[in-house]
């Protein structure tokens, strides 16, 4: 190399290397080791919400402005020097003051949004299930509803239908804000299909029932059962009459017909809907499909059903059943349970006039 003439060259500076100033910088001030306002005691939960396609500068800018971090150019500098500038999550997070840098980044990276709790309770129909999803996501009840009973969703989602009565699982769920309902929807519909195993299908089997048969019935129980030790023996006593060819005669299923439910279901609802396919008063077998939304419970009830002789059964007041086997024993139950209601409400009636 020829160098050129002169006492006073010198060589050319350096360009200096933006990652190593930043790498310098963060160590000599510290940053990465704790951050924010001095205002925020440590520990303090912080609301931060990054927006879609946030870069690394606004996110800085975002942590800044809540008290998090002091430093917003630097930390856009750190989020590049970790190639992490496409990770930045979008949505609402519950940051922690005091945390490193490395711990909020690594917070927006994971995407640990603040999530809201959803409960779709065991036994619920569409039209109830609906309200829900629409008042969580801010949409239309209708317009839910409408996705709800859409046969061609049902398909595409993978149930047996005829739409998704019956296959959003009763659950606890935790969604994140700003969701479309499909999504909802759609984790509801797969924790169905989680729930059929290689154990639960052959059961199926043994029973000589089709997936939706199964879902259909133990949507019914779901209805008739207020003890959790009767399921499998409601199951049992339906599954007796199947196999006879009896009319089910499940007021559920009537009630569902209706469209509405009723405090007490009369001879006359059951002939406003005698030709309605869910009137299994006036139609043989199952519906033709479920009515509600089983549980686990439910569903395990129909699959492995309690073996008993009983064709009948009606409620008592405490909400338990009396079981029997023939017409006139379940005729006898139900004079019984009128006589010892009638005999109760003279009683209070009594007790009532007496605290006059």
């Amino acid at each position: 190399m020829n160098l050129p003439d002169g006492p006073f060259w010198r060589p050319p500076p350096r360009r200096p290397n933006p990652w190593r100033l930043a790498l310098l910088a963060i160590a000599l001030t510290g940053t990465t080791g704790c951050a924010g306002s001095p205002d925020l005691a440590a520990g303090t939960a912080v609301e931060l919400r990054v927006p879609s396609g946030a870069t690394a500068r606004t996110v800085g800018e975002r942590l800044e402005e809540a008290g998090l971090i002091d430093h917003p150019r630097l930390f856009s500098l750190y989020v590049r020097m970790k190639g992490a500038q496409r990770d930045l999550k979008a949505g609402h997070y519950s940051l922690t003051a005091g945390s490193s840098w490395g711990e909020l980044l690594d917070a927006i990276r994971r995407g640990d949004v603040v999530t809201h709790p959803l409960t779709i309770p065991e036994g619920f129909t569409l039209r109830e299930v609906a309200p829900r999803i629409g008042d969580f996501v801010g949409a239309p009840t209708d317009s839910v509803l409408g996705m709800l009973q859409d046969t061609t969703l049902a398909r595409a989602l993978g149930v047996p239908g005829p739409t998704l009565e019956g296959y959003l699982f009763p659950e606890t769920y935790r969604f994140s804000e700003g969701l479309e309902p499909r999504v909802l929807i759609e984790t509801m519909v797969q924790k169905y299909h989680d729930f059929w195993g290689p154990a639960e299908r052959r059961l199926a089997d043994s029973l000589g029932m089709s997936e939706r048969e199964i879902v259909t019935l133990a949507s019914i129980v779901e209805e008739e059962a207020r003890r959790p030790e009767e399921r499998a023996v409601i199951a049992g006593v339906y599954l007796n009459r199947l196999d006879i060819g009896m009319l089910l005669q499940a007021d559920p299923t009537v009630q569902y017909a209706l469209g509405e439910p009723r405090e007490r279901l009369l001879y006359r609802d059951i002939d406003a809907v005698a030709e309605d396919p869910y009137n299994t008063y006036t139609h043989p077998g199952l519906p033709p499909g479920p009515i509600a939304s089983p549980g686990e419970a439910s569903l395990r009830a129909v699959l492995e059903p309690e073996d008993v002789p009983y064709l009948f059964f009606v409620a008592q007041a405490d909400g338990s059943h009396v079981f029997t086997r023939t017409q006139r024993e379940h005729v006898n139950a139900k004079n019984r349970i009128r006589r010892e209601a009638a005999r109760a409400a003279s009683q209070a009636q009594s007790d009532g006039d007496g605290g006059r």
